[in-house]
């Protein structure tokens, strides 16, 4: 790494790739992509053999016919993550998967319960991608914001208020 200046022995840490609403970014081992949730799930995928890592920003569970970037539904975002994983040489087969966010952003009761569809709809494109969940954070009212390193696969996750946790 560059030192950040002349005068001072200290290094710049790596930059981190802000992945926005329903955006889906690709990394090597040199990355880090971070990303902020509600009620949205950020779903981490990797390959360890290959420290190739991808995170997308899920904002609803279903296209339905919608058009719009492949990372903002449930059922397009995984196929488009595993396409850029195999772009970038990692097989479908040894990838993970960690799940974060679906926030109860608008309380316990009434008809926008978008945070657990979204956790049940990127559970079940997993599941038909047989991509096995190997941790997750989901659910609860508060939003996150989430760091994947692509060196290590070590998802972080912090929350306002709590330790960061390390996934």
């Amino acid at each position: 790494m560059a030192p950040c200046s002349e005068t001072c022995n200290e290094t710049m840490a790596v930059a981190a790739v802000n992945v926005c609403i329903g955006q889906i970014a690709v990394a090597d081992s040199s990355g880090l992509l971070r990303s902020v949730l509600g009620s949205c799930v950020g779903v981490a995928l990797y390959h360890p053999h290959q420290r190739v890592g991808v995170l997308a920003h899920v904002v609803l569970p279903a296209s339905e016919g919608r058009g719009g970037h492949p990372g903002r539904y449930a059922n397009t975002a995984i196929p488009e993550a595993l396409r850029l994983l195999d772009e970038h040489g990692a097989d479908p087969g040894g990838v993970t998967a960690k799940i974060v966010g679906g926030a109860n952003m608008f309380g316990n009761n009434g008809p926008l319960q978008i945070g657990q569809a979204n956790i049940d709809a990127v559970t079940e494109a997993l599941r038909r991608a047989n991509i096995s969940i190997a941790a997750q954070h989901t659910g609860e009212s508060k939003g996150r914001r989430i760091t994947l390193d692509c060196e290590t696969g070590d998802l972080t996750v912090e929350v306002v208020g709590e330790l960061p946790i390390k996934m």
